[in-house]
């Protein structure tokens, strides 16, 4: 995936449903209280962070898309404060005041960092506040992209089957990250984004993937989505959707903290669909953002500067020669970060400029080249007792020099069969008059949903042509 983010500032993002005010208590711990046995906690340090809804808005801000948001909030103090944040946060907002509601709070109390208790204030708003926020809902969708509803089963998106039979025929992109069972409320929805505990509460606990994904296929079925995004944390997240199965591992390094997590991958997923992303490259800016926002304290955002940047350990190597157990290890944190992988191979004896040519257009498939080169002994087998004219060492070490080049890896075999099927590159490339069947490893490839590309050589340069020009004029 190239790290370079689209033009996200046109993009309009409206996200209706359960908006929230998390409250952060910092302090520390030194002793037991002599009333109960409970820790004494002295905060030192009051924090308010916008959550639910408003999070999926303020990710979408920070990332650099337009947020427009529409919900409902009491006439107290808490909506208060989430005004002054989402007006700080400049995001558009339409919060519709219902006297009789509570704010919903989720204050968290947190001792050296760790968080010791979490107390919730809540209650249901009234039928007059989300009457008026469906109409409000019903004027802005036309100035939409894509609509997001965040549900929280906080009483927001009473009205979410209407509003989602509207976005439907406005043929709006409709994301939904759903709570409870009852998901025949979201049918219709674009795509749908549960964690594991949400989705097993729906379809039951599944055996292996094969049952997973068959279970998941008859749940789009039944309920009309397009995908399926499942959040699977330290595993990462699993696309399903008409073209099969999609997983991507996690990017974290460390998890710090899971809170609001999902509002982050919703809302990435949202903004660079909007943008005009394909579904597949969406989820993978979803999840390298994931992998930034666990590793932050509490309810958090990721600016376009962390999304669009390298992910410490997860940034690609780039010019190195390796054996294969190297080579796999950076072929799965290429995958992490979104890389399309381009495999070739070959002997590549003595560069010339068909050899330069060739490898430019294969690295032009994707975003890092590996070139696999038969090693000595696999030469002599395949070319004679004289070849080959430079040993091993120095071939790779010349491959590796080239722009187009990212990593040189040898095999002893005389093909690269089994090295491509354990690779598993997302494209394999081959020079030549080939047909794909007569590719080495190109049918594992393309079992696990890879491309085989074949690439014509230039005319009038190959290695035996220039040995020959050479031992002409000796």
């Amino acid at each position: 995936m190239n790290s370079k983010l689209p033009d996200l500032s046109r993009c309009r993002v409206l996200i209706v449903g359960d908006v929230m005010l998390d409250r952060y208590w910092f302090g520390g711990v030194s002793r037991i209280s002599p009333e109960a046995p409970v820790q004494i906690v002295k905060v030192e340090k009051i924090d308010e962070r916008l959550g639910g809804a408003a999070n999926v808005a303020r990710n979408i801000a920070t990332i650099g898309g337009c947020a427009i948001l529409v919900s409902v909030v009491g006439a107290d103090e808490p909506a208060k404060a989430v005004i002054r944040l989402l007006t700080m946060s400049r995001i558009q907002s339409s919060l519709h005041e219902d006297a009789r509601l509570q704010t919903t709070v989720k204050l968290r109390v947190m001792g050296h960092h760790q968080q010791l208790l979490r107390i919730d204030f809540e209650n249901n708003p009234s039928d007059d506040a989300l009457d008026n926020c469906w109409k409000d809902y019903s004027r802005r969708i036309n100035n939409c992209d894509v609509v997001i509803f965040s549900d929280y089963g906080k009483g927001g998106l009473t009205h979410i089957s209407k509003m989602i039979s509207l976005a439907r025929k406005k043929k709006k992109l409709i994301l939904v990250d759903p709570k409870g069972d009852d998901w025949v409320r979201y049918a219709g929805a674009s795509v749908i984004t549960p964690n594991m505990a949400e989705l097993r509460e729906v379809i039951g606990r599944w055996d292996d993937e094969a049952d997973l994904a068959n279970r998941v296929a008859k749940l789009r079925a039944k309920l009309g989505f397009n995908a399926l995004l499942l959040t699977r944390s330290e595993e990462g997240m699993t696309l399903f959707d008409d073209r099969g199965v999609m997983h991507e591992r996690a990017q974290a390094q460390e998890v710090f903290d899971v809170s609001g997590a999902g509002d982050t991958v919703i809302a990435t997923l949202g903004v660079m669909l909007a943008s005009g992303v394909s579904l597949a490259q969406s989820v993978r800016w979803a999840n390298r953002a994931a992998g930034i926002v666990v590793g932050k304290l509490g309810t958090a955002t990721v600016t376009s500067e962390e999304l669009q940047g390298p992910l410490g350990r997860y940034q690609t190597p780039k010019k190195w020669i390796m054996n294969k157990t190297e080579l796999l290890e950076f072929v799965r944190v290429a995958h992490d970060a979104g890389e399309r992988v381009v495999m070739t191979n070959g002997c590549f004896d003595m560069l010339h400029p068909g050899h330069v040519d060739y490898l430019e257009k294969a690295r032009s498939f994707g975003d890092c080249l590996i070139v696999a080169v038969n090693d000595d002994d696999s030469v002599r087998r395949l070319k004679g007792a004289t070849r080959p004219i430079n040993s091993l060492e120095v071939r790779m070490r010349m491959l590796s020099a080239l722009e187009s080049v990212d990593w040189v890896v040898s095999f002893s075999e005389d093909t690269p069969e089994r090295l491509i099927c354990e690779v598993c590159p997302d494209v394999l490339v081959k020079g030549g008059d080939y047909r794909p069947e007569q590719i080495a490893g190109a049918t594992c490839v393309e079992a696990a949903g890879g491309v085989v590309k074949i690439v014509e050589f230039v005319p009038g340069h190959s290695t035996s042509h220039l040995i020959d020009k050479i031992l002409q004029r000796v």
